[in-house]
């Protein structure tokens, strides 16, 4: 007995002591691996000059610049900023700067990750330790993931704005205006097709990805798309980008028709309805031909009884 519980304790002992050699063995390599690219940063510093007239050049293209912006209500305002993808071009282009997202642990029903961007070369890190929960908000009510790629996308999506947060922490302000300034350059500069045609474009993609109609965009302008211009598509690739990242919600820019007003609306028709067909005909009222002839009422001929005569 005695002999079968030290062979088990030994085997444990080694168990242990393997998995603190890998656990040693990582964290060396982690660590050669930070050394390695400080030494790099410091024998290749960036050019200020060359970094921000790259990260110009990258905001003219079309596809960069639709996505750059993104907008959302708070508070009875618009505020709007740079997406995570103008972010993410902001710091390749900048040089120098390992940033990304971790997940340090999982556990039951939640995830614990890590968002960080750090640069190389003055040694400013900004990181984001945050918690994310294994459940989807809907329509519906709350919903529990358990499939692994719906928590991926889950933590991934979350990750994404703290990720946005850590980079432009450690990007110079005025770089990050003048590469949003650039983008706003070239979405109104694009003239490759029609303002209605690029509209038409857009409320299809509304439509079919958020289920939002032509006229709650209207309703939220104020104006038919008739009268759209050159800056309400730009707002509107904002809009359409702050809900594809998931930065804001469809009910926080348009107003989506609940079931109390439909419920109104059936009432009333069916009162209208009711009351056309309660409401006398005033042909009823004139005198009926009958085959040959025409009936008289006694109120026609108030000296004689009810007379039928031949046409």
């Amino acid at each position: 007995m005695s002999k079968d519980l030290s062979n088990e304790f030994a085997m444990q002992q080694q168990s242990n002591q393997g998995n603190g050699v890998m656990a040693n063995m990582s964290a060396s390599r982690e660590m050669e691996e930070v050394k390695g690219q400080i030494f790099m940063a410091k024998q290749f510093p960036r050019n200020p000059f060359d970094s921000e007239r790259r990260i110009l050049d990258a905001c003219k293209r079309q596809s960069l610049a639709e996505t750059a912006v993104y907008n959302y209500p708070r508070g009875g305002q618009m505020v709007s900023g740079p997406s995570i993808r103008l972010a993410e071009v902001v710091a390749q282009n900048w040089g120098n700067i390992s940033f990304g997202i971790k997940e340090l642990e999982q556990r039951p029903g939640e995830s614990v990750a890590m968002a960080y961007a750090w640069d190389l070369e003055t040694n400013t890190r900004e990181e984001k330790v945050f918690t994310v929960k294994h459940i989807r908000h809907s329509k519906k009510g709350i919903k529990n993931l358990t499939d692994p790629r719906d928590i991926y996308e889950t933590v991934a999506n979350n990750g994404a704005r703290r990720l946005r947060s850590c980079i432009l922490g450690i990007i110079p302000g005025d770089v990050t205006e003048s590469a949003v300034v650039e983008c706003q350059k070239t979405m109104q500069g694009s003239n490759g097709a029609p303002l209605q045609d690029r509209l038409s474009a857009m409320f299809s993609l509304f439509k079919e990805n958020f289920n939002v109609t032509q006229e709650m965009i209207e309703n939220r302008f104020g104006y038919k798309a008739t009268a759209f211009t050159e800056r309400n598509g730009v707002d509107l690739k904002n809009i359409y980008n702050s809900l594809k990242d998931g930065m804001s919600e469809i009910e926080d820019w348009f107003d989506t028709p609940t079931k109390e007003k439909k419920a109104a609306s059936t009432i009333e028709k069916d009162f209208s309805n009711q009351k056309n067909t309660n409401k006398p005909n005033e042909a009823d009222k004139k005198e009926k031909p009958i085959g040959n002839t025409s009936v008289k009422s006694k109120a026609d001929d108030n000296n004689g009884p009810q007379q039928e005569e031949l046409l």
